[in-house]
């Protein structure tokens, strides 16, 4: 197993993502503490994780929420001794961003408030993780930071507002961090993919985008897959097998660097 007896925290892992990198985890050995706004959610991936013989806690943390983080992560460092990974999946609920208009919006009409919390949310929410995990990794001389993106965070993308901004600057954040903690043995690396059409967060995001542009849902999936080189959006399987292997042993040579995921649309 990839992560045998490896500690990893995981934020946002009541959300599509963030369970199912917490499920992949489990299964190639890790003990996972989970984390979430609300602890209902982030138990049934626990109850999942468990009920397959893998090791899982539950706590309800809020990512922005900087003290909340650092009691939570200095908690779990002092059961287990090490801090292996840190992941941070938290995204804003698709129905917030229909409802305050925050894609779908031409930047020339975008309201500031709409483009702004994208920005201030993800970048924090972030900052405040990305540094209690670096801080205690430092001190131990290793550990792993990951971080997802979407592909509005390389291309030039209409009507996402300010989330293409946002994803953006968690890669530059990725970039820098790398390099102040790779010397002390700390990897950062962003894994970027396209839109997940398994996921409900995008089944309303794509409503919003294709009602803006006056086409179905589904056709407006097909638009977006025309431009990708394996005319497929990335998978969830895809996304949690790179996340396996990069907070693996076996990526140490990779920092500082994207996992490009999205078949060839982005291409570095």
């Amino acid at each position: 197993m990839l992560l045998e007896s490896k500690n990893a925290v995981i934020y946002g892992a009541g959300g599509a993502v963030g369970g199912a990198v917490a499920r992949a985890f489990a299964r190639e050995g890790a003990r996972v503490f989970l984390t979430g706004r609300r602890l209902s959610t982030v138990n049934v991936v626990a109850e999942q994780i468990s009920a397959e013989g893998g090791a899982a806690e539950a706590d309800q943390v809020d990512a922005l929420d900087e003290q909340g983080v650092e009691k939570h992560i200095a908690a779990v460092l002092e059961k287990t001794g090490k801090i292996d990974v840190s992941f941070n999946a938290i995204g804003i609920p698709a129905p917030e961003v229909a409802r305050r208009g925050m894609q779908g919006v031409p930047l020339t009409d975008l309201a500031l408030e709409a483009f702004s919390l994208p920005v201030t949310t993800y970048t924090r929410a972030h900052f405040v993780t990305a540094k209690a995990a670096a801080r205690r990794m430092v001190g131990q001389r290793s550990g792993v930071i990951l971080m997802h993106t979407p592909e509005p965070g390389r291309l030039g993308v209409p009507l996402v507002g300010g989330m293409g901004p946002a994803w953006a600057a968690l890669e530059s954040l990725c970039r820098n961090l790398s390099a102040e903690v790779a010397s002390h043995g700390v990897r950062v690396v962003c894994l970027r993919s396209t839109g997940l059409p398994e996921t409900q967060t995008i089944d309303v995001i794509f409503g919003v985008h294709a009602k803006a542009l006056g086409i179905t849902p589904k056709q407006f999936q097909n638009l977006l897959e025309s431009r990708i080189h394996t005319r497929r959006s990335t998978t969830l399987a895809q996304l949690t097998d790179a996340a396996v292997f990069m907070a693996s042993d076996r990526a140490s040579g990779l920092t500082g660097t994207v996992a490009n995921l999205t078949g060839g649309e982005a291409a570095d």
